[in-house]
């Protein structure tokens, strides 16, 4: 059990529910700074993407922050340096794709994220079915391998998936790619309700997360979320301040338990 997971658990154990806040590393305004801004709101975790050309799961407004990150000359050395840099206390994960893991190599991508004292990994277009390599890649460096599970998932897929995932299993709330949605999908609850018999990992939603209202809603069947979308938006046309007060307001909104 790596310290992702110790965290995420803690929280569970004292009855609360868990806030991950997600930005873009690189984008404009998304500096240590910022990571150590966000850690204050009373973050249990933080997760930093990795910014690839070809965000497949992500939504316009990441793949906004993505394009301005890479315009900027931003590489994944770069992220990790900004990690190190904002020496958090809480659980970082990063978030990025397959392509850019390989082209660094698994072992010096993982040997530099433990370096920087990265947590846990999440890497949204590598299934259960092909991770294995990775997950012992990351566990023989006492990094959490996170998974995802999304709607429409059949029962036998998920019970792989609640056996094969650690840190926590990333339950994506809708069909579709990231972004901020009017109101909370009804199939995140199914999803939790589905995966859960399956593992006993915290169980974490994300994917349209739009308000702190639906975080609260959230948490009333799952064991915290991720916001991404919502952050990301902000930052890029408000700033930083803004940004800081929004991310506060999502975890007054999530119980802390005792």
């Amino acid at each position: 059990m790596g310290e992702l997971e110790k965290a995420l658990r803690k929280r569970r154990d004292e009855g609360g529910q868990s806030f991950v806040p997600y930005v873009t590393g690189g984008a404009p305004g998304v500096d240590a700074d910022l990571l150590r801004q966000l850690e204050g709101t009373g973050a249990d975790a933080i997760e930093v993407g990795i910014p690839h050309s070809d965000p497949v799961m992500d939504g316009g407004v990441i793949q906004d922050a993505s394009r301005r990150s890479l315009e900027a000359g931003t590489r994944p050395g770069d992220v990790l340096l900004t990690i190190r840099e904002a020496a958090l206390s809480i659980p970082v994960a990063v978030m990025t794709y397959v392509n850019p893991v390989l082209h660094m190599g698994v072992d010096a991508f993982l040997d530099d994220a433990r370096e920087a004292g990265v947590s846990g990994t999440i890497v949204p277009d590598l299934p259960v079915d092909e991770a294995e390599a990775f997950d012992a890649a990351c566990a023989g460096r006492g990094i959490d391998a996170v998974l995802l599970a999304a709607p429409g998932t059949d029962r036998e897929r998920l019970a792989r998936i609640g056996a094969a995932a650690h840190g926590f299993v990333y339950c994506v709330a809708t069909y579709g790619v990231t972004g901020a949605r009017g109101s909370l999908s009804e199939v995140a609850k199914s999803l939790v309700e589905a995966i859960r018999p399956h593992t006993d990992l915290p169980l974490l939603v994300g994917v349209g997360i739009g308000t702190p209202e639906q975080a609260d809603e959230a948490c009333g069947f799952a064991d915290g979320v991720i916001v991404g979308s919502a952050l990301m938006l902000t930052l890029l046309e408000g700033g930083r301040k803004d940004t800081a007060e929004l991310a506060q307001a999502f975890r007054d909104a999530i119980p802390l338990g005792s």
